[in-house]
Order: C-alpha cells, then sequence, then structure tokens
C-alpha cells in the first residue's frame, strides 16, 4: 500500500486513520450521530427545540465567561464586553421564549441559505453567459430556482430543516461505523 505523501491524489486509507483516531471512538461518533438523526427524524419539534435550548444555554454561560474574563485579562476589554452583552442578551432571549427563538433561528438559517443559492445562481448563469459554459447556466438556474423556493416559502422550507439534518446524522453515523470497522480490521487483522 502506497503511503499518502508519495501519492497525494489517494483517499485517507484506514491505515492512516487508525494514527489519528481510535476505532471505537469512530464507532461512538457514528453511533451518536445515529441515535441524533433518529431522534429528529422520531421527533423533529422536540429535538429542535432542544437543540436551540442548549445553543442558548451555551451563549448565555459564554457571554458570562467572556465577561468574567475581563478581571484576568484586560486587553481588548471593549469588544468583550460587547461581545459578551450580545451572547448574554441572545442567551437570555433564546431561553425565555424558546418555541419563537426556534422558529425564528430555523426560519432564518433558511432566509439565508435562499439568498446564498440566489446569489450562487446569479454568478454561475453570468458565468455562463460570459464564457458559453451550459454547465454553468444549468447549475446557475437550478440554483437560482432552489434559492427562490426558499425565500418565496421560509416557513415551509424551515419544517424541513428538522428530516434534512436527521438523514444527514444518520447517513453520516452509518458511513462512520463502516469506517470504524475498516479501522478495526485495520488494526486487530481480520480475526480481531
Amino acid at each position: 500500500m502506497t503511503e499518502p505523501e508519495n501519492n497525494p491524489g489517494s483517499a485517507l486509507s484506514a491505515e492512516v486513520l487508525v494514527h489519528v483516531y481510535p476505532w471505537w471512538l469512530v464507532l461512538l461518533w457514528g453511533l451518536l450521530s445515529l441515535i441524533v438523526g433518529l431522534m429528529f427524524l422520531g421527533t423533529p419539534a422536540v429535538t429542535t427545540g432542544f437543540l436551540i435550548l442548549l445553543i442558548g444555554a451555551y451563549w448565555l454561560v459564554g457571554g458570562l465567561f467572556t465577561l468574567g474574563s475581563i478581571a484576568v485579562d484586560k486587553s481588548h476589554a471593549g469588544w468583550k464586553i460587547f461581545l459578551s452583552g450580545i451572547n448574554i442578551i441572545a442567551g437570555i432571549l433564546i431561553l425565555a421564549f424558546p418555541l419563537f427563538s426556534t422558529i425564528f433561528a430555523l426560519a432564518l438559517f433558511v432566509i439565508f441559505i435562499g439568498m446564498w443559492g440566489c446569489f450562487i445562481g446569479v454568478a454561475h448563469l453570468s458565468r455562463a453567459f460570459r464564457k458559453r459554459d451550459p454547465g454553468s447556466g444549468v447549475l446557475g438556474a437550478i440554483s437560482l430556482i432552489f434559492g427562490v423556493l426558499l425565500l418565496i416559502h421560509p416557513l415551509v422550507a424551515a419544517a424541513l430543516v428538522p428530516f434534512v439534518i436527521g438523514i444527514f446524522a444518520i447517513a453520516g453515523g452509518v458511513a462512520a461505523v463502516i469506517a470504524s470497522l475498516g479501522i478495526k480490521k485495520a488494526v486487530c487483522g481480520p480475526s480481531g
């Protein structure tokens, strides 16, 4: 087997992954990803709401710690106060209004993705007309249509986000479990 540095185009093999991650850690990551994916598919509203609450608590605690860090390190105190203030306010608002925050966060995410799709679509269409590239034209049209649909129906798309996350988490979990078995086989051999 060739070493990755000798063959830069080759994908990471199980032998390389053995030195980076133990097989059981990759297996654990895969199983946790499967559980999270099943939670998103089984109870999308509860799981998404819980995730948004965790983000709110994280921002609140992170803001408090950043504010407290000024006592130890006074450099950039103005920025620290400003950023910790934003984190604390956002954390309090999310924890005080969890349902509204969940809907708002998902809708904002969908609107951002929709705007990005429109931007990318226009860029590809522009390239298609300048370079006479039909592939960029097709990609641009698809991106633009996707972006416009997301912007027209952000709440419908926001309702589908947990399902998309669940599907990707399950696919990633299955891939990690399979990779962990390959790593274990490379470490322990076929009998191990």
